[in-house]
């Protein structure tokens, strides 16, 4: 039997109040923001992607692209290409959200069911806990770094190692995770004028950086193609297409959880112009002054340095230490907030409305993000593009089914109230509570796609592409519309 809220005020919706929403489906989190509270700019979303983009994490994928045996121009109309049918696909995505004011776990109610959210926001939860241990590592190699300059005797940490990670590395670790800690449980709110603060001031760091590597190499360091592969013109139009595909796959995360913060903004017109400042626009400059250090890093270190934390550890001058590595572990700690830590903490939510809040969720995500030692999954550039790859098939199919079910078989007609109710007679109670065709089109075009990213990235039965993403999404879609009009269901 359903058991509604009682004792606490119903929030407006777009649509109208939430009224007996049901315990299993409710809380506070969950709920659609009240028009009144939509404050969030075109300037805070374009803030948001600055976080997402600059981190150490983005830095290193943004420079992998260019060693993929094209030139740098070549390199650079791929990048073009793939960022923008992300604005495309982030504006298709993010736009239930803003109208009905939901995040991602609710949004996913209306193509799986009602309880059948429970495993789409599963999926980007594990997904999200896996990337937020993973940058808070890459946070912790700056920490490290800075432990380092000032207390030289914590090198002794060093020599011993726990789980394939030295006591150095476990004490930077740790002091990362619980300082975000403390920043995640301030709320939204804080959240928002975090990354305000975020994306620019690494902007900064970075221009500044660059700056410095040119005044040291010259500008005859200036080459935007870092690898020396060679590349017949067939190869090289698949290397194109597969520098497309991995700028789609990096932001799969996002491209599922976007309306945890489009939801929040003041129109979809603001939404937009923030997505096209920080998504097009944003990305193609970080991804050239990120082409830019790394040649340069060549000249004057001998080595191509594709981490940033180790170019800014190597310059002789502390100030310079010390500001360059607190700046990427702001930045890290932006992409952490966006990517990593508000889906999860919503997807934890709504698995457990009636006991778990935002907060509460944030802090399982966060101790899960521990246990699944990160820092195993990214030992090499070539692991983080196998790992993007890999999490984008895993996604992929979701987005499918949840675009074809809003924009073909809902035709963007959603009531706000039914997401929230338990009723047999609610337009998404489905089957118990389970759209079954959503499960099953989830399932049938997830095996395909994570297949093929197994065959071709691990067991290289296939050529070597980044074609999961897409495969994934498209059979998503297809299969999920044709079993739906096949069984006459809106």
């Amino acid at each position: 039997m359903s058991t509604s809220i009682s004792g606490e005020a119903a929030v407006p919706g777009p649509d109208e109040h939430i009224a007996d929403a049901d315990e299993r489906l409710y809380n506070h989190d969950l709920a659609p923001v009240p028009l009144g509270k939509r404050t969030w700019t075109g300037y805070s979303i374009f803030a948001m992607w600055m976080s997402d983009v600059h981190s150490v994490g983005g830095y290193t994928f943004a420079a992998s692209l260019f060693l993929l045996g094209i030139s740098g121009w070549q390199v650079l109309t791929a990048l073009t290409v793939g960022i923008l049918a992300v604005y495309v696909l982030m504006n298709w995505v993010g736009k239930p959200s803003q109208v009905h004011g939901i995040p991602f776990p609710v949004m996913a109610r209306v193509s799986m069911g009602v309880m059948g959210a429970n495993l789409a926001a599963t999926i980007r939860g594990v997904v999200g806990i896996v990337w937020y241990g993973v940058q808070t590592y890459f946070a912790s190699k700056a920490v490290a770094t800075l432990l380092v300059l000032f207390i030289p005797a914590v090198v002794a940490l060093r020599e011993f190692s726990f789980v394939r990670l030295d006591g150095l590395g476990w004490v930077s670790f740790l002091f990362m995770w619980f300082f975000q800690l403390i920043i995640f449980q301030r709320g939204m709110e804080t959240i928002r004028r975090f990354i305000d603060f975020c994306g620019p001031a690494v902007y900064v760091v970075m221009f500044i950086l660059m700056g410095w590597i040119l005044s040291q190499a010259g500008f005859e360091s200036l080459n935007l193609t870092l690898g020396g592969k060679v590349l017949s013109g067939g190869e090289q139009w698949l290397s194109m297409g597969n520098a497309t595909l991995l700028v789609v796959s990096y932001f799969a995360a996002l491209l599922l959880n976007f309306g945890d913060f489009s939801r929040f903004a003041k129109s979809e017109r603001q939404m937009k112009v923030g997505n096209f400042l920080g998504l097009p626009v944003n990305f193609i400059v970080f991804s050239l002054v990120t082409v830019i250090v790394t040649a340069g890093s060549v000249k004057v270190f001998g080595e191509m340095i594709m981490d940033p934390v180790e170019i800014v550890a190597r310059i002789d001058n502390k100030f310079a230490v010390v500001i360059g590595s607190l700046t990427f572990v702001v930045a890290t700690m932006g992409i952490n907030i966006v990517a990593n830590f508000v889906s999860p903490a919503y997807d934890i939510a709504n698995l457990f409305p009636k006991h778990v809040d935002f907060k509460k969720g944030g802090l399982i995500a966060s101790i899960l993000a521990v246990l699944v030692c990160p820092w195993i999954f990214v030992d090499s550039p070539k692991a983080i593009t196998i790992f993007v790859s890999v999490f984008g098939a895993v996604l992929a199919p979701m987005y499918g089914v949840m675009m074809a079910d809003y924009y073909l078989i809902k035709k963007q007609a959603v009531k706000t109230a039914e997401l929230y109710t338990m009723s047999p007679t609610g337009h998404f109670h489905y089957d118990g509570g389970w759209n079954k065709i959503g499960v099953f089109a989830l399932l049938l075009s997830g095996a395909i796609s994570i297949g093929w990213e197994i065959s071709t990235q691990l067991f290289k039965i296939l050529p070597e592409n980044n074609f999961g993403w897409v495969i994934g999404a498209v059979a998503g879609a297809a299969i999920y519309l044709l079993m739906m009009r096949g069984a006459h269901r809106r």
